[in-house]
């Protein structure tokens, strides 16, 4: 199964991805991921993404589809993949087309703005390995511990509320398109966000059938 998770940033794309990889033992390829390990490594690609992304905006679709296409070459991509944070736009949707890279699905997960800007508040990421946790939803087994490697947890510049506000503008501009652009191709599926992550799970599966 290739998979797309759509959704505005918060929407809990990535916990709903991490939870289908394992059920579906496919590799979830989150874009954020592999952008944060290149700006944490300090190469090329990793530099010129973070002046992009400390000021709230996207990374050039060259510099991603580079990456993502990389990524999905290696073998544990062979029976399937879940792409999280790509494509955002509708040209990088055509580019993904261009190189080959097609998928099943579509899921867009569905949430209200200020939904999003309250739960951003309380998400924290590990420093280290960037699982990241939430103080109501999801939290560490020890406060301000990562429960995977023990890193320290940290709120990322990217889920203040200001940036948060930034990124949901250019969500609606910019990646909400796509739900139209997977709708005309047949391949848009779409689920509620639940008040907790099994119902939310529960919801995509469903949509799945799975």
């Amino acid at each position: 199964m290739k998979l797309i998770l759509l959704g505005a940033p918060g929407a809990g794309k990535g916990t709903q991805a991490e939870i289908l990889s394992r059920m579906l033992n496919i590799p979830t390829i989150s874009t954020g991921n592999i952008l944060r390990a290149a700006m944490k490594n300090g190469t090329p690609v990793g530099l010129k993404a973070k002046e992009y992304v400390e000021s709230g905006k996207l990374v050039p679709d060259d510099v991603i589809i580079g990456i993502v296409r990389e990524r999905l070459s290696e073998d544990d991509c062979k029976n399937g993949y879940i792409l999280d944070g790509m494509p955002r736009t509708i040209p990088q949707a055509e580019a993904l087309e261009k190189v080959g890279i097609d998928i099943d699905t579509a899921l867009s997960i569905e949430i209200s703005d200020e939904t999003i800007i309250e739960r951003m508040a309380g998400r924290r990421t590990c420093k280290d390995c960037s699982t990241t946790f939430h103080i109501v939803s999801n939290p560490p087994k020890v406060e301000g511990k990562c429960d995977n490697c023990g890193g320290e947890l940290v709120i990322r510049k990217d889920d203040s509320p200001e940036t948060v506000k930034a990124r949901l503008a250019t969500y609606h501009t910019e990646t909400e398109p796509l739900k139209d652009f997977y709708s005309k191709r047949g391949k848009l599926k779409t689920v509620d966000n639940q008040a907790t992550v099994e119902q939310t799970t529960a919801e995509v599966k469903k949509a799945l059938g799975l």
